[in-house]
This record gives structure tokens, sequence and C-alpha cells, in this order.
């Protein structure tokens, strides 16, 4: 039971993750989608600007005479091999130019104006469909405009966006996440509460707990065609459950006139070993039907907060069995510290219960020893009966509790009487207990109900 309970994934865990990721994924598609879109408006050559500038501060140089010229630096010789149409023209503010690459002839007679312009993006021209962008950039020679084209890459442009922009949704990812991680979980916890105290009640469901419903308000909507289904399961099993309840407790009342007939013509038959035979085959008949019918009856337990004294109704149990305890060769006796040990339960079902223990003792306790009945004030009270017969081996002392369970099949009896007993303590949220030994038996019954004031 426990493993399969914890084979099942967690719906909480399942949603709460699967949402914080589709938060996760959202917050990246925007990011992206807001990077491809500044690709797509934004000049080609943004990505080239800062490699640029690290190339000019190597390879841009100053003759004596004030002129600028470009050398064949490493970096320079890197940059063209990425963009094999770069060109670029740089101009000081005295107006001296310097020029490197093919410079489209759009744009040449633009040489003399870069100094006069800080930043700009040309594009469009009917003329040419080359990009071009001016930019002022800081050298180890000085300040300096330079106006460069010849990379047409968008992907650079991409990411250039995503590395420039990263001061603005780093810190949002690292408010959003953890909020996220921390909110969708109580958020989705919140919203299977219902299912959660619906499960609860459905653990808390008992046999004996007829017209026993579940509640479909406040569960989600997804949920409630569940637990409709389970209630109305649950109507047809009651309803099934009735149909058996009437069927057995009708054939138990029916058992008894045939029994009672046969009785009667037994009793008119000649004394011999072939009569006792019957009578103790009817007296067996008589007996199983009288159990099944006690079995079913208490089902419908309905007298169990009526005030009963355990002492008494031992004492009067002991009594009225001490014949057959005596004829089948024991000795009995009753035990009790207490004069009197008055509980709420059932008058009619406890000495039932005690009287099948004792009955119980007698058919299986060997015909010989003794049969000790004793009440004790422990708890909220418990009733005992021990016998000296030979024991109950281990591996049945919990089965013979079950409904029809037998220790051998030539057992007398119908296997319902501690069944019987098992559920007269259940009934009165108590429990059964037993204990065995190549010294005998002892079965105890231990009552829950308080005393009552």
């Amino acid at each position: 039971m426990a493993k399969a309970q914890y084979a099942n994934p967690s719906l909480w865990w399942r949603l709460s993750w699967q949402l914080s990721l589709v938060f996760v994924a959202v917050v990246a598609a925007v990011i992206v989608g807001l990077c491809v879109y500044g690709a797509m408006i934004l000049s080609p050559n943004v990505g080239t600007e800062d490699k640029l500038t690290a190339v000019l501060d190597e390879a841009l140089g100053r003759e004596a005479d004030g002129r600028l010229v470009i050398i064949d630096s490493p970096r320079l010789r890197s940059l063209k091999a990425e963009a094999e149409r770069l060109w670029f023209i740089v101009a000081d503010q005295d107006g001296r130019t310097v020029s490197y690459g093919a410079i489209p002839e759009a744009y040449r007679g633009l040489a003399d104006y870069i100094r006069l312009i800080k930043e700009g993006d040309i594009r469009g021209a009917r003329e040419t469909e080359e990009s071009a962008s001016i930019d002022a950039i800081e050298t180890r020679l000085g300040a300096f405009r330079v106006m460069y084209g010849g990379n047409p890459s968008r992907s650079s442009t991409f990411l250039t966006m995503l590395i420039e922009t990263y001061p603005i949704y780093i810190p949002l990812l690292a408010v959003a996440l953890p909020a996220v991680f921390l909110a969708v979980p109580r958020i989705v916890g919140r919203a299977l509460r219902g299912i959660s105290d619906v499960a609860r009640e459905a653990a808390e469901i008992e046999p004996l707990r007829q017209g026993a419903r579940l509640p479909v308000n406040g569960i989600p909507r997804e949920v409630s065609p569940l637990v409709t289904a389970f209630n109305g399961a649950l109507e047809r099993l009651e309803t099934e459950f009735r149909k058996r309840q009437r069927f057995l407790i009708d054939a138990a009342h029916e058992l008894r006139t045939p029994v009672a007939i046969m009785q009667t013509r037994i009793d008119g038959m000649p004394d011999g070993r072939e009569r006792q035979r019957l009578l103790d085959d009817v007296a067996r008949l008589a007996e199983a039907a009288e159990q099944l019918l006690d079995f079913e009856r208490n089902d419908q337990a309905a007298d169990l907060d009526e005030i009963v004294d355990l002492v008494d109704i031992a004492r009067t149990v002991v009594a009225d069995l001490a014949p057959l305890a005596i004829t089948a060769g024991y000795q009995i006796c009753f035990q009790s510290k207490v004069e009197s040990l008055e509980r709420r339960g059932s008058p009619s079902a406890l000495p039932r219960a005690v009287s099948n223990l004792v009955r119980n003792a007698i058919d299986h306790g060997g015909n010989s020893g003794m049969i000790t009945v004793s009440v004790s004030a422990s708890g909220a009270g418990r009733i005992s009966v021990a016998d000296e017969g030979p024991g109950i081996p281990a591996e049945h002392r919990q089965l013979v509790f079950e409904p029809f369970y037998r220790v051998t099949p030539k057992s007398r009896g119908a296997g319902l009487g501690l069944s019987l007993v098992k559920q007269v303590a259940a009934n009165h949220g108590g429990g059964v207990s037993i204990e065995s030994s190549a010294a005998g038996t002892r079965v105890t019954i231990e009552l829950a109900s308080v005393r009552p004031a």
C-alpha cells in the first residue's frame, strides 16, 4: 500500500514545476523576441561597433605630418576574416580622414562631413542597399568619428542586443524567478486543498457508516465528476450490501423453522448413538444459524450508548454456560477485582460476544482443564476468557477473527464466533487480542467507551 502511494506522482509538484517552467520559458521567449526585434530594426552594424573600436585602438596611427594611417594589425585581420566586406572611414576633428576597404559609392561624398556627426544610422537610399553607421570612438590617439559598414549579419546584431541588454533582464529574472517558484506552489496547493479534504473524508468512510458521501462543493470543477462517480459507487455498494444483509438475515430466520422441526422429530427417535449424532448435528446447525443472524444484526448495532455492567455480563454468561462446560469436561470460574464496572455499550451485543468466547474455549480447549473468565478495570474495561487447551498455531492467530475461518476443516461451528467478537469490540471503539501457547489460549476484549457520568 505504501509503495503504491509513493509510486504515484504528486499533482501538486507536477503543476508547480510545470507552471514555473512555463513562466521561465515565456520570460526567455520575451527576451529573445525583443532581441530579435531589435536585430531586425537596428542597423546590422551594431555588432561591429565594439569590435571596430578595439581594432582601431590598435591599427590606427598618425604620421609625423599629422596624416592618419591604418596599420595591418592582427585584430584588423581577424575582423576582416569575420566580415570580408568590412569598410570604414576614420575622421579627426581637423577633417583629416583615412579609409579602409571598398567604400560604397553612395557614401564616399560623406567623408568630409563625418567629423560633424556624433552618431548616425544611414540606410534606405535608392542608390545602395548598403547600411552605414557613424559613431564617436575613443582610441589611444584621441577622439575620432568613424563611418563603417559591410557587416550584413543579423546574428551578430542579435548577440550584441542579448549581451548589451543583460543589465535589464538579469535583475528581472533574479527577482521574478524566486517569486514564481515560491508563489506557484502556494497557489497550486491552495487550489488543491479541496481535493485533500475530500481524500481525508474518503479515508474515514467505514463499511458500517452508511449514507456517507463526499462533498462536491469547494473542489475544482475538473475533479467533481470523479467525486460524483465515487458517490454513485458508494450508493450502489450500499444498495447491494443492504440486499445481502437482508438476504442473510431472512435466510437465518428461515433456517430456524426446519431446524426446530428436525430437532422435534429426532427427539421422538429411540435412544441410541445415531440419535445423539443427529442431535449434535442439528445443534451445530442451529448454532450456526444463530451466529449468522447475530453477525448480520451486529452490523446494525444501534444500542451502543446504554449503561452496562461488564462484571454482571461476564458473571451471567459464566452461570449460563457452566453446565455446558462441566458436561464437556471442564472446570469454569469467574474472577473480578471489582464488584461493578459500568461502561456505555450494547446490552445485547456484549453478552453475545462473551458467550462466543466461552463457547469457543469449550469447543477448542481440549475437553479438560480450567476455563477462566475475568474482568479488569484496566483502560476502559477488559473481559478475558482463558483456557488450558493445546493453543492456536502462530500462523492462525490473526486469521481466526475472519468470518467463516476455521483452524481445521473439521472444527465445530461455522467460524463466525470470533469474527462476531471482533465486530462487537470494533463497534464499541475497542479491539480484541489473542495470546496463545502450548499451555492455553487467552482472548481479551478491550473496550474504548468511557465511564458514564
